[in-house]
């Protein structure tokens, strides 16, 4: 469970709500001397964590319960499966300079690198950038050269919650993570069937914060 640590001010929110309730959005930010736009976000975390509840052309009104985690549900609750993208993937064999064309034309940045379709390893621009610098023929070095291999690879299975992948991005000091059907077992085969990245994270993130104006 992931509890929020209220501000000062959320506190003082939640105390006008359960003695005033139901109330405008307008009202408490003139009990409080702030705009409208100062006070949204702390209304919003407020609902989302289950603090308090809103009801269109009603207001907010005091919902009872205390310590709320209702925000952290949430996040467990989303699963890698349901915002994973397509990976984009080369073959181990194909040159850094095709590799660059290929994470460029696809705007990402990394790349899935596979053997037929297992899993091998991850490319970043880093890597690639590496590799161009030290002087060798990137026409010709195969891309496998490059990458961060197996074990050494950070992956999340489609089953984990995104909460689990953003902290393991966070950990790992990657930008994305190949997904596979299952948790990945040491020296096994696996293939991929998505990739996860920060801007997923974001993504979601945002679609969690949305709420109703009231």
């Amino acid at each position: 469970m992931i509890l929020i640590e209220l501000t000062k001010r959320q506190e003082t929110i939640i105390d006008i709500v359960k003695n005033h309730g139901p109330i405008t959005g307008e009202r408490i930010a003139e009990m409080l001397s702030l705009t409208r736009a100062t006070l949204r976000p702390d209304l919003s975390i407020l609902t989302m964590a289950g603090f308090v509840e809103a009801r269109p052309r009603v207001g907010y009104f005091y919902s009872g319960k205390k310590n709320a985690d209702l925000f952290g549900d949430a996040l467990a609750r989303m699963r890698v499966s349901d915002y994973q993208s397509v990976p984009i993937v080369v073959q181990e064999t194909v040159s850094v300079y095709d590799a660059v064309v290929t994470m460029f034309m696809e705007d990402v940045g990394s790349l899935i690198v596979l053997k037929e379709r297992f899993l091998q390893g991850v490319v970043s621009r880093k890597d690639l950038l590496k590799v161009a610098i030290g002087g060798g023929n990137i026409h010709e070095l195969p891309v496998n050269l490059a990458m961060t291999r197996l074990p050494n690879v950070i992956t999340i299975s489609a089953d984990a919650s995104l909460y689990d992948g953003a902290v393991l991005m966070m950990r790992h000091q990657v930008d994305s993570l190949p997904v596979t059907p299952k948790r990945l077992e040491s020296g096994e085969n696996v293939e991929v069937i998505g990739r996860i990245s920060k801007t997923t994270i974001t993504r979601a993130f945002v679609e969690l914060g949305q709420y109703h104006e009231i």
